[in-house]
């Protein structure tokens, strides 16, 4: 099952029951012990050595969880940082600290937009420690949301298809993805994406990875598909373009060869993931 998608892992403890318990988490907050990560630039600050940087709890607002004896809190943000140049940053952070980076992150941009009870339009308190909200008119309670996402691999003859948004740097390509819809199952979004995005009839779709992606809070399922056929019709709204390439194509791109035909995702991509694991396998 190796690599493991970036910002995986167990992370900190979320320690689910002290969340529910008010008194137990001013007693958190109160322990010489805790501390409060620190931020730069709508960003968790992350220290030259990747790790993340943390200071003295002033503002306990959201309750991370414990690192050991170390109970963990976040303050809430106004200006939270988007964008491509973001999800570059952002792997630069340890990995024993991604899974933190991405939950905080993912956290704190949620309070950040949803401050008012979508029920009833009302302005909702923090409770749990920051894990969900409660409106104090309505009594409805609302829960971080997370966005299901699939990402996949098609192969055909022991060649991959992978496609280039127009927005990504020049010579990337990169794994085909979509929300998964109302209604529908991760095998059928697989198959829904591929066929509106790259005209293809796929089978076989496989569960391989999943990883929290906090931009803003999606959960990217990662699979792989067989398809019979190697003949596309790009949907130019979605994709610049998409290609078929060989598996020595692929090595020499996730290898960083100036000479390959395309350059690979980043590292702490699930679509790097993907494409790692389809070598080795």
């Amino acid at each position: 099952m190796r690599p493991d998608p970036f910002f995986s892992g167990p992370g900190l403890d979320r320690a689910d029951a002290a969340r529910a318990n008010p008194s137990r988490l001013e007693d958190l907050a109160r322990d010489p012990n805790a501390k409060e990560l620190a931020w730069k630039d709508g960003l968790p600050a992350i220290g030259a050595d990747g790790t993340l940087q943390w200071t003295h709890v002033k503002q306990p607002d959201l309750f991370l969880g414990l690192a050991g004896a170390s109970p963990c809190f976040c303050t809430l943000q106004e200006e939270i940082a988007s964008g491509p140049a973001v999800y570059m940053l952002a792997g630069s952070v340890s990995p024993a600290d991604a899974p933190t980076f991405a939950a905080a992150l993912s956290l704190a941009r949620w309070h950040s937009r949803h401050r008012f009870c979508a029920n009833c339009g009302h302005l909702s308190d923090i409770v749990r420690g920051g894990w969900s909200r409660r409106c104090p008119k309505c009594d409805a309670e609302h829960y971080p949301r997370v966005d299901p996402v699939v990402i996949m691999l098609a192969e055909c003859d022991g060649k991959l298809l992978l496609g280039r948004q127009y927005h990504y740097p020049p010579d990337r390509y990169s794994a085909l993805a979509g929300f998964v819809e109302v209604g529908e199952t991760i095998e059928d979004a697989v198959a829904r994406e591929l066929q509106e995005e790259a005209g293809i009839e796929v089978t076989d779709v496989t569960y391989q990875a999943s990883q929290p992606w906090p931009f803003p809070s999606s959960l990217m399922i990662g699979c792989t598909a067989s398809s019979a056929s190697d003949a596309l019709t790009v949907h130019r709204n979605e994709l610049e373009d998409a290609r078929w390439f060989t598996r020595q194509e692929v090595a020499a791109a996730v290898s960083g060869d100036e000479k390959a035909p395309f350059q690979a995702p980043p590292p702490h991509t699930i679509a790097r993931t993907l494409l790692e694991r389809w070598l080795a396998a």
